[in-house]
């Protein structure tokens, strides 16, 4: 069904579990699509598209029932799967994003974190013991992790990417700058570049009102 779907409606389904989340745990039992869309920026249309490429989730006259919305948006992004995962980098932002693995449930199950620093090897990170990357194959080996989440910096990556794509591993949330999927175009890759989003933000600050006013311009 997913490679029928757009990326864009894909990726606004996480916004729409957010969403419906708060609606559910402030005791809302029942919203129409016009004010769900009010309340996420979209149109009462876009909303409509985006269920009814699931088969369509609304009684006509009524809406949607929010609990039984949010239960079925979570299936569909498979929060209850726990796919086994490792995490590789245990600095600060290892730390970081372990933590959200650990305490939000999103499909994965975290089984192992990984680090060369022999200093830190035997600390324990959310109830999981870091082991030196030299054990990681023997893990891969031995667990079967299906998704690797990359926190280390880019240097490492290509020797560090290519055994773990032999070894079994099928998606990769990277949040270093190496592009995994032209070495591995086989292998589905999340990106997530801070750096960019920061920088995008600095040029917004810096320049966006003068872009605004070109755009205004070209429109008169």
């Amino acid at each position: 069904m997913a490679q029928d779907i757009s990326i864009s409606v894909i990726k606004r389904l996480p916004r729409y579990y957010r969403f419906l989340e708060t609606l559910r745990d402030n005791g809302i039992v029942r919203i129409s699509s016009k004010e769900l869309a009010e309340r996420m920026g979209l149109t009462a249309s876009q909303v409509r598209h985006d269920f009814n490429c699931f088969g369509g989730f609304g009684q006509q006259g009524y809406g949607y029932n929010v609990p039984d919305l949010y239960e079925k948006i979570g299936k569909i992004l498979c929060v209850d799967a726990e796919a086994k995962t490792i995490l590789i980098g245990a600095g600060n932002l290892g730390k970081a994003v372990a933590s959200k693995i650990i305490t939000r449930q999103s499909g994965f199950k975290l089984i192992g974190i990984f680090d060369k620093n022999e200093a830190i090897s035997g600390k324990i990170i959310q109830g999981i013991p870091v082991r030196h990357t030299n054990y990681l194959e023997n893990f891969c080996i031995d667990n079967h992790p299906v998704c690797a989440v990359l926190c280390i910096p880019s240097y490492n990556m290509k020797e560090i990417t290519d055994m773990l794509c032999s070894l079994g591993i099928k998606s990769f949330w990277n949040f270093t700058n190496y592009d995994i999927a032209l070495a591995h175009p086989e292998v589905l890759v999340e990106n997530v570049h801070l750096t960019d989003s920061l920088m995008t933000l600095s040029f917004l600050t810096g320049n966006g009102e003068k872009e605004l006013e070109k755009i205004a311009k070209q429109l008169d």
